[in-house]
């Protein structure tokens, strides 16, 4: 068994059962120290087929997080006498999906996927299942808007699109007064 896939093997055993899964481990040199970069995400409670948002890892998740794994290293051999500096984190927007549980919990998202024998397509995470997800793709000059299908067996790539604002967001800006010289920190104006 190799350092890398002993620190991992710990990691995930360690991390079970907290709400959080160990996504990936990687050890590099760093002139006397070694980095040990640890990515976790949020475990997801189902197999089945995923429709609703899933909240990402909070700050305080990702401390927890850092402490237990901190204290596992600490306790452990695994990595030797060599110091090492500790980074976890969550996985990136700009992380490939490459797994139907890096989908699941991308549901909501705009994504494009580049589909094996076909054109990239770009639309909505509505369903992530075990085999396949859903996308709800939007309407584009002559063609309506649909929902299409495809297994993860066909997808080639799969990138979560970055979104400043969504056309579809109608979430009002919040109400405050015109003129703030009357107003109080709760945006309130005093009669």
């Amino acid at each position: 068994m190799t350092r890398d896939t002993a620190v991992q093997e710990l990691l995930a055993g360690a991390l079970d059962g907290s709400g959080v899964v160990l996504e990936e481990v990687s050890i590099t040199p760093a002139g006397r120290r070694r980095v040990v970069r640890v990515v976790v995400d949020r475990a997801l409670d189902t197999t089945g087929d995923v429709t609703d948002t899933v909240d990402s890892l909070s700050l305080d998740e990702i401390a927890e997080t850092t402490r237990t794994v901190s204290e596992v290293l600490d306790d452990s051999d695994v990595l030797g006498e060599q110091p090492y500096t500790l980074e976890v984190t969550s996985p990136g927007v700009s992380r490939p999906l490459t797994a139907p549980r890096h989908f699941q919990r991308n549901v909501g998202r705009l994504v494009t996927l580049a589909v094996r024998d076909g054109a990239p397509v770009t639309g909505r995470i509505t369903r992530a299942g075990a085999d396949d997800l859903t996308l709800a793709i939007p309407a584009v000059k002559k063609t309506p808007g649909r929902d299409e299908t495809f297994p993860y067996a066909v997808l080639d790539r799969a990138e979560v699109q970055v979104e400043f604002s969504r056309k579809d967001d109608t979430t009002p800006a919040p109400a405050g007064p015109t003129d703030d010289s009357d107003a109080d920190a709760s945006g309130h104006k005093e009669s």
